[in-house]
């Protein structure tokens, strides 16, 4: 099981991860790595990094029906 050290560490060495990224190199379960990332967060250790749906190539993802589905969400360490 991964640590909030280990999370910290591999967001230092790599700048941004997305949670699923995360849970593959530390093998640890998704739901674990969230409440993690959730706790550094909250901690003022790490920060979520939403992309802007201004970002899709067709320029329709805000009337997408899948919604915010295909947005990424990455972390990253707090500067």
């Amino acid at each position: 099981m991964a640590s909030l050290i280990q999370i910290r560490d591999l967001l230092a060495l790599q700048g941004r991860m997305e949670a699923k990224q995360l849970s593959l190199s530390l093998h640890t379960p998704q739901p674990m790595i969230d409440a993690m990332l959730e706790r550094l967060e909250a901690m003022g250790k790490a920060v979520r990094i939403q992309e802007e749906p201004d970002g899709c190539l067709s320029g329709s993802c805000k009337h997408c029906p899948e919604g915010k589905a295909c947005l990424r969400e990455w972390w990253a360490l707090r500067e």
